[in-house]
Order: C-alpha cells, then structure tokens, then sequence
C-alpha cells in the first residue's frame, strides 16, 4: 500500500477513449463512487468527461480533470492528486513519456496497457534509477498483454513449488482460443513503431531482443527468436503457428523472472505459440497463421501499404460492442517442466470471460491500479512488472474480481 497522502487513490487517465471508459465503467460498478475507493477521471475534453461521469455516476458526482500532453504543466498537477495514474493514453511513445516522467518525479505510481517493448526500454533506461529513488512504481503491460502470460507463469510456478519444491525449468504458453476484436490502440502503437523504425534502427534490434527487457547488465537466458513458422509441439501433441503477442509477453515474463531474483533459474526458458489442431488441418492452419503473420507484418513495414492499413484498420476509440466483448473469452494453457522428472510436469489454465482485448484488458488494467493503490506491496519503486510488481495481490484480485480464472489442469 502507498504511503503517500493524495487526495485520490486512482485516477484514470484517457477515461473518455474506449478502452479507457471501460476502465471507468469497471471501476463505477465494482468499487462505486464516493464510497472505499477515491478515484477520478481525467482526459483533454471537459465536454466528454462530463457526459461520461453522467452516464457512469448518475447519482453521485464523479470528480474529474482536465490533462493534456500539450499543456505539460496539467499533467504534472494530476500526477500530484493521486496514488496511481491508470492511464489508457496510447500510442504511449507519443503520449505516454510526460506521464512516466511526472509520476516519477513525485513517486506516484503508474499502470498501463502499453506493448511497445522499444518505449519501455527507453522509459526504464532514463527513469529507473529515479524512480528507485522516489519509489515511484511504474507497471507497464497490465492488460492482455501481459498479465496472462506473467501472472500464468507466476502461477505456474508457485503451484510446482508447492507440489515439488521445485522451479520448472520451461515453461510454454500456448493459446487454445480466443474471440474478440483488434484494438484500435495496439493498431495505433505498432504503426508508429514501424514509423519510428524507419529513422531509427536501433527500433528493430530491440523488437527482436529476447531479452530486449531485461536489467542491465544482467546474465541472459537460454532463449532465442519466437517462433515464426508452423511446429509440431510434442508436448500438446498439435501443431503451432507464431502467436503475434510472443514479442511482448515473453520478454515480460524474462524481466520479471530476473527482477524475482532468478526464482525461476537463471536458465529459465519460456516461449509463446497459438495451437492450431492435429493432422493434415492442424498443419495447413498453422502454415496459414505463419503466412498471415508474416505478410502483415511485411505489410506494416513497407510505408505505402502501412499507409493503406493505417485508413482500413480499428483506429484508437473504435472498438466492438458490449454484446460481442462479453461474447469474447480467451483460452490459455501453460506446461511447466519438472527439470529432472518429466512425470511431474504440470499444466495451467488461464481463461478469461470476456474478449482479451477489450472487455478482459479493461478488468485486468483496473484491478491493476486498484492493486497498486490500496494492497500491502512491498516491492518498492522502480519499472517492475505484473509478477514482481502485485504478485499474489494481484492474482487475488484478477480471479475474485476480474474474471480471469487460473488453475491447474
């Protein structure tokens, strides 16, 4: 629990985009307004965030504030105000540095929802040391990306401690299913990284980093590139193809194994791939994921066709209906391997009960910065992530209020 004497515990940052609303629609319903929790809403537009807190709060009145990236002085103010800045402003390289560096500055801690592994790099290299300082903690990846990949290993882990009083020495996420749409804001952030890579290579060489999030100056693992092409996994006796979010959680799940003091081992070694089925159909779909994978992300490098999909794509604030997130799940298994005794493997669950990108993110991100706020966490400031951040905390709250359900098979 924060020790700092703010006016509010949460205030969510970007409450009139979508994802953002979601987070403030969860917050109104879960914790109410004006009642335990103390939170607000901010964003850039008086208008908007009224008719937000009218619809959300009818009732009782939900405090809210102006705060804009260009006018650098408003955000440091709500940077003052609160315990924890949640904020859903993406693409976080364009809108998300000025925030870090107030929440830093006045050790006010901060969650999001970015993927943008090159920013994070960048964000922990200027601010680590300062944040340290100020115990300012900052958690980025608080959505589908990565919560289900880093509390899933977290999980995984304490659950073969107990069994075995052993760490897996490698564990495999591998998607079963999931439904829901592609978020305007993760379209949004990697065009502009692709715009950035461009004029910067140095872009590209962390985006293909294993261990790109890993502590300076630390050992690295055992782990090489995700996997790109269709491969017959032995364990889940399927075939696989690439799973587009491998380039974020597995580095996530690296920092976290190495800001944990190496709990999994320090040769540790974790990969990312969507089963597709068995037989001739279950080759065929992963050779057909390895084609759309590579060709979109073919197509987002070359300028005029990222042009193209920039105008046909989900842009930030589109997103899908309530009907279809609460139609939308996702399923997940994780095998985590004895290091001596193959017998003794074990295999997780982690499912959620609405669309992962919307409707789960939203959840996962509020309980996040409710974690932060108000539970008794002891691992002080600095970039941490999910696992190393709320640990146990968090894992409490995702399955008792966010409809993220784990457990073993």
């Amino acid at each position: 629990m924060s020790d700092l004497n703010r006016e509010y515990d949460v205030i969510v940052w970007g409450a009139t985009g979508f994802t953002g609303r979601l987070v403030a629609e969860y917050l109104a319903e879960s914790y109410g307004v004006g009642q335990g929790l103390k939170w607000a809403i901010a964003g850039r537009s008086a208008d908007k965030l009224a008719s937000l807190a009218a619809v959300i709060s009818p009732s009782q009145e939900l405090p809210q504030y102006l705060a804009d990236v260009n006018e650098p002085d408003s955000i440091h103010q709500l940077a003052q105000k609160t315990q924890v800045i949640c904020t859903t402003v993406g693409p976080y390289a364009l809108y998300g540095s000025i925030m870090v560096e107030a929440c830093v500055k006045y050790g006010t801690h901060c969650c999001d929802l970015t993927g943008e592994t090159p920013w994070m790099r960048k964000m922990i290299d200027q601010h680590q040391i300062e944040a340290e300082r100020s115990g300012a903690t900052i958690v980025h990846t608080c959505g589908f990306d990565s919560i289900p990949s880093d509390m899933g290993v977290f999980f995984l882990q304490q659950r073969i401690s107990e069994m075995y009083a052993v760490q897996a020495s490698e564990v495999k996420y591998r998607v079963v299913s999931s439904a829901g749409g592609v978020s305007g804001g993760t379209v949004a952030s990697v065009m502009h990284m692709m715009d950035e890579a461009k004029t910067d290579a140095s872009i590209f060489k962390t985006m293909q980093d294993p261990y790109a999030l890993n502590p300076v100056n630390q050992p690295r693992g055992l782990d090489g590139n995700d996997q790109m092409g269709a491969v017959y996994d032995t364990d889940f006796a399927q075939w696989t193809g690439p799973f587009i979010m491998a380039g974020i959680n597995t580095r996530v799940v690296r920092r976290s194994n190495a800001l944990l003091n190496y709990a999994y081992g320090r040769e540790f070694r974790y990969s990312e791939a969507m089963l597709t089925g068995t037989g001739a159909r279950g080759y065929i779909k992963a050779l057909l994921l390895v084609l759309f994978t590579g060709l979109t992300g073919f197509l987002a490098a070359l300028g005029p066709t990222r042009a193209l999909m920039k105008k046909v794509l989900p842009v930030p604030g589109e997103g899908p209906s309530e009907q279809a997130r609460k139609q939308g799940h996702f399923n997940i298994q994780l095998l985590g391997k004895h290091p001596s005794d193959a017998l003794k493997n074990i295999r997780v669950s982690v499912t959620g009960d609405q669309d992962p990108g919307y409707g789960s993110t939203s959840k996962m991100l509020a309980e996040a910065a409710v974690c932060l706020a108000v539970d008794n966490l002891t691992a002080g400031g600095g970039f941490l992530t999910p696992a190393s951040a709320m640990g146990d905390q968090l894992l409490r709250r995702l399955q008792q209020k966010a409809g993220v359900e784990f457990k073993v098979i």
